[in-house]
């Protein structure tokens, strides 16, 4: 059973917190685990040099006081030692750090010496040495305790270094998993959107063959099997408009047809001779079955080009024989009317339908022609840019009307300016433009302009070679 979309998505953000949340736990038990490692040290080494301080003071007293009495040989300051004594020997009890086990034992010994020796009467000649080793005693006390101190602290930092490398290493394991779950939730979920996005687009250009095929999440795969079945009813949809778009014109064609051919007789007079009135009536009905039979042809038309849009053949080709072809074939056309097209065209090569293109160019000249005035000039260029071509048709026509401009692309409409020659344009030639520009993954733009009009065909997926 695979994920969707949502349960996909919780799970990642599961994953992730998780990685993030074990190293925070973990960092805070190191931390933990070195706050009461560190204050136990602390609380250790404070009092292990209070006790190391008292019991120097102690003892310089005991020296005091045993000097004193051999001196003056007053009961008293014997009591005064003996008491200065005890709190010695009570001070060593709390002194259990095994570097000072044999100092503190070598004490105990020297004092109950010196004591000893007082009892039995020695003179401070043969008590002084003792004094003097209990004084050292208390040096080399004090220099192992502070040792010991300056030993623990050093572990203490080792251990804090070592236990930050660890944090650290742990952390980038961390951060290079979230790394590798963010690019494999990003393959995993963008993938399926970019899928549906092709489909999307592909829908929005009318084509209709390729399935759309989606995968990753169960959700997003079933949003694509509708979408597939949205492609198929489309495509049923524009199978049958068409159909019935052939259907309707090649029956209208046929009464059209009777209908001309019987109007043709009517005006040459063949059932017999007309009056001024009635020739008006031939000549209105002549003119209005023309028109329906143009527009009849100009709807097949373009229905023909939305159908040949969806059918490409790629081929490399440089523009400016693009260009050029198109010139040739309008050159009849312009001539007659004294108009001059030049061939503007950067070096290099496209990936365009040059059948297509043909048409599309076809139809951009045909319209500058009927709109420039006589010995005007008509301008057409083509220009690479970074991901493709720019192709320029500038006439010196009337240009278009600003009430006209947003919607000069759309089927069978004529502007509301007129040009200087008659023509029979139905209005579907721009049209058939922008049906095939944006079939060549283009777009097809009226760029404002003082004079004339400027069309900019936009070829962006085309490839520039040099």
């Amino acid at each position: 059973m695979s994920l969707s979309f949502r349960h996909g998505m919780l799970a990642g953000v599961l994953f992730i917190v998780t990685l993030l949340g074990g190293v925070a736990a973990h960092g805070w038990w190191l931390l933990e685990g070195l706050v009461g490692e560190s204050r136990e040290n602390n609380q250790h080494a404070l009092r292990l040099t209070a006790v190391v301080q008292v019991l120097a003071e102690r003892t310089v007293d005991m020296e005091r006081s045993a000097r004193q009495f051999l001196v003056l040989g007053d009961p008293a300051l014997r009591e005064r030692f003996d008491e200065h004594y005890g709190q010695s020997i009570s001070q060593l009890k709390h002194i259990d750090l095994p570097e000072l086990a044999a100092t503190v034992d070598n004490w105990r010994q020297l004092a109950a010496a010196l004591r000893n020796g007082l009892e039995a009467g020695h003179s401070a000649d043969e008590l002084a040495p003792l004094l003097v080793a209990l004084g050292a005693l208390n040096d080399d006390m004090r220099q192992t305790s502070q040792r010991w101190i300056d030993k623990g602290n050093a572990r203490l930092l080792d251990e804090l270094e070592r236990q930050r490398a660890q944090l650290r290493s742990r952390l980038a394991l961390a951060l290079a998993g979230v790394l590798l779950a963010a690019l494999a939730m990003a393959w995993w979920l963008i993938r399926p959107v970019r899928q549906l996005e092709k489909a999307i687009v592909r829908l929005g250009g009318r084509e209709f063959n390729d399935p759309v095929l989606v995968e990753g999440p169960a959700d997003l795969r079933r949003l694509g099997a509708r979408l597939d079945d949205l492609r198929q009813r489309l495509a049923e949809l524009e199978a049958d408009r068409e159909r019935n778009l052939r259907h309707v014109s090649h029956e209208l064609k046929t009464p059209l047809t009777a209908l001309k051919e019987g109007i043709a007789l009517l005006a040459e007079e063949v059932p017999g001779p007309l009056a001024g009135s009635q020739r008006e009536v031939v000549d209105i009905l002549a003119h209005n079955v023309g028109s329906l039979q143009n527009q009849i042809e100009s709807l097949l038309t373009l229905n023909a080009a939305a159908f040949e849009a969806r059918h490409l053949n790629m081929e490399r080709v440089r523009p400016a024989q693009l260009l050029s072809d198109a010139a040739k074939r309008h050159e009849l056309a312009a001539l007659a009317r004294h108009i001059r097209i030049t061939v503007e065209a950067g070096e290099g090569e496209a990936w365009v339908d040059v059948g297509k293109m043909a048409v599309i160019l076809d139809n951009l000249l045909a319209n500058a022609i009927d709109f420039s005035p006589d010995d005007a000039r008509i301008r057409l260029s083509a220009t690479p840019h970074a991901t493709g071509w720019r192709i320029d048709c500038v006439d010196s026509g009337p240009g278009v009307a600003p009430e006209d401009v947003r919607r000069i692309f759309e089927p069978f409409v004529q502007g509301r300016r007129s040009a200087p020659v008659a023509r029979n344009g139905s209005g579907v030639g721009l049209s058939i433009v922008r049906e095939l520009v944006r079939a060549l993954g283009g777009r097809v733009d009226l760029i404002p302009s003082e004079s004339g009009a400027h069309f900019r065909v936009e070829l962006n997926n085309a490839i520039q070679a040099a």
